[in-house]
């Protein structure tokens, strides 16, 4: 296995986590965002506030994208089973 070899599947590793993190992180921070700016409005400073908004949201990013998250976690790990004896040989 060259070092070449090990570089390009860590890059493609890096890239499926973040694309697989990214509609929850984006989802949590708008509510965060949503929760924030009406707190400021109100003068209300109470931190449990944003936990259950942010829940629901990271629960509804889940249902919506989480069907799209496993097939590229399944797509990335058949390709890489199938890249091993390459890899090796």
């Amino acid at each position: 296995m060259t070092p070449e070899t090990v570089l390009d599947v860590g890059r493609e590793t890096m890239y499926l986590t973040m694309m697989l993190a990214a509609p929850l992180l984006l989802s949590a921070l708008a509510v965060g965002l949503l929760i924030g700016v009406f707190q400021a409005a109100t003068q209300i400073q109470e931190m449990t506030l944003s936990f259950i908004p942010k829940l629901l949201a990271l629960a509804l990013a889940l249902l919506v994208s989480g069907a799209w998250m496993l097939r590229m976690l399944i797509e990335f790990t058949l390709r890489l089973y199938e890249e091993i004896p390459g890899m090796l040989g």
